[in-house]
């Protein structure tokens, strides 16, 4: 979600502050935070400011990978200077020197290509397909093998809002070959995770479809083993992948969001130790991460 999230999944229709009832805020591409009703009025312009806003920071992100900002000789200035006194400012320095040690190693004895290996990278784009007009706007056939792909991104996910098998969402996410994520938290039913891997997935490739666990660090130990069974026994091609960002969030008393970071790292260990446990495989883990000091 690095090129923005303009667009927020929410509960409720309206909101209501000191008597007045306005539409809720959808995200940027929809309409504006502030509490006006000028501002909360959907204006499809915001669509198109939207998506300029990603291409350019998708260009801006090109030229850094291209150019040498990811080059592993330069490991020492990623550290951010609020956690350079921290212990795990003090870890990530043991790991950069072991890096700095490699790369010199792999210099002196003259392997190829390693200048091009260690200085660029791939990244990837993702974004919940939650604005179905925007999505399908930017759908496109490829010329070469005439399969279908969502252009707004490189990979798509559905949340517990939009992953009804008879929504529209899912639909639309059916006909598209990106490769799929869907959320699933404590109150997925299991009973409809065959079903939607079906329409998702017909044929089972590997690597089409992630599921992305975000139970919590209260629910995991008792819903992810179910999940796995369901997976194992039907023979199901999935990439598992933790999210404990979701289900682990609380509301401080001032009404700000925020999570523990003990309670994610607890979850992590959980997801990795039950996979191991029923003989499956931890893919990857979802983070959300920060500039800012906190």
């Amino acid at each position: 979600r690095i090129a923005g999230q303009f667009a927020k999944p929410r509960s409720n229709e309206f909101e209501t502050k000191n008597s007045k009832t306005l539409p809720v805020y959808r995200g940027d591409s929809v309409n504006g935070i502030e509490f006006n009703a000028k501002i909360r009025t959907p204006n499809p312009t915001r669509l198109i400011k939207a998506y300029n806003q990603s291409a350019s920071t998708l260009n801006l992100l090109r030229a850094f990978t291209n150019g040498g900002f990811a080059d592993l000789n330069k490991v020492h200035l990623w550290n951010q200077q609020f956690i350079e006194s921290s212990p795990e400012g003090k870890k990530y320095e043991q790991i950069a020197k072991s890096i700095d040690e490699a790369m010199e190693f792999i210099k002196i004895i003259g392997v190829s290509n390693v200048n091009s290996m260690t200085k660029m990278t791939d990244f990837f784009t993702s974004h919940e397909a939650l604005l179905l007009d925007y999505e399908e706007a930017l759908t496109r056939k490829d010329s070469i093998n005439n399969k279908w792909f969502d252009c707004s991104a490189h990979f798509l996910w559905v949340g517990d809002r939009t992953r009804n098998i008879n929504g529209a969402h899912i639909e639309f996410l059916s006909g598209i070959n990106n490769p799929i994520g869907i959320k699933i938290g404590p109150d997925f039913n299991n009973t409809d995770l065959i079903p939607l891997l079906d329409k998702l997935n017909p044929k089972n490739i590997s690597g089409r479809i992630s599921l992305i666990i975000r139970f919590g660090i209260d629910n995991i130990d008792d819903k992810l083993p179910k999940l796995i069974k369901i997976i194992t026994d039907n023979k199901r091609n999935v990439l598992w992948l933790c999210d404990p960002m979701h289900g682990n969030t609380f509301k401080t008393k001032d009404g700000i969001k925020t999570r523990d970071f003990s309670t994610i790292l607890n979850e992590l260990i959980k997801f990795f130790k039950i996979h191991h446990t029923y003989g499956s495989y931890p893919g990857g883990v979802h983070f959300e991460l920060t500039g800012n000091n906190v």
